[in-house]
């Protein structure tokens, strides 16, 4: 489904990534971990379409296409979701409004009939009571004086409601309590079939207690520098970066680029 190869991308000429290389077939879910710096956010990022990375090498294939050739706007069309770390508070825009325009905008794309006003409420009700959301969220703008837990909620909303193919999951388990990560994490196994690929970006092995991974990577200095399965993230737990990749992480620069 998303095969990168060899990506090489840099950020205001900061070199980031470095030649890193994924394959992610129908129905597996993928870990990425790493320390603050490696290059986690940026993969997702440059997967979405996010702007203000360059690309200097390489490619992304998503279902044999250029990824890289479309708009952010078009990968969404076309199936990639990304889950963001830090979800953006839109002043004036309702909840209800936001799901239905993005749900319609789908709709069109794949020409299919839209959802009428009573339709979408019929099922974003639905979906919503199995994230055990406040009804009156709907009326609320979005993720204007959510709690960290009830954004994290409302992008796995978003996912149930538009079934995209390929789900970026970049950091969703900060700022969650134990209460939530379950919600959010029974939420993101709900929507794990044979068709839909996740990549789960996450620096601790909590998160992947409830999102069991087929496949775990860790990624430093821009590349990703081992693989395994489940076992690898546990021997992360114990042993930390530099045990399991002799990666001292106090010394790794932080920012943005994670």
């Amino acid at each position: 489904m998303i095969e990168v190869n060899t990506l090489h991308a840099k950020i205001d000429e900061k070199e980031i990534l470095k030649g890193l290389s994924l394959s992610i077939q129908p129905g597996e879910v993928h870990a990425i971990m790493g320390p603050n710096g490696a290059g986690k956010s940026t993969l997702g990022n440059i997967i979405a379409g996010k702007d203000g990375y360059d690309v200097t090498e390489g490619s992304i294939t998503f279902n044999n296409d250029n990824l890289l050739e479309l708009e952010a706007h078009e990968r969404a069309l076309a199936g990639i979701f990304l889950a963001f770390q830090y979800p953006v508070e839109i002043p004036g825009i309702s909840c209800a409004q936001f799901l239905r325009e993005s749900l319609n905008a789908h709709k069109r794309a794949q020409e299919e009939k839209e959802l009428t006003g009573a339709d979408f409420l019929k099922l974003v009700r639905a979906k919503k009571d199995e994230l055990k959301m406040d009804p009156a969220f709907l009326k609320r703008s979005v993720n204007m004086g959510f709690s960290g837990g009830e954004k994290k909620r409302f992008e796995v909303l978003q996912m149930s409601l538009l079934e995209p193919q390929f789900c970026v999951l970049d950091e969703t388990d900060s700022g969650l309590d134990i209460d939530a990560l379950k919600i959010v994490s029974n939420g993101v196994n709900a929507l794990r079939n044979a068709e839909r690929s996740f990549l789960v970006i996450t620096h601790y092995q909590r998160l992947l207690n409830y999102i069991k991974p087929d496949h775990v990577h860790i990624m430093a200095d821009g590349r990703i520098v081992k693989s395994g399965g489940f076992e690898l993230a546990e021997q992360l737990e114990r042993e930390g970066y530099e045990g399991v990749i002799g990666t001292n992480t106090a010394n790794t620069p932080q920012g943005e680029a994670a």
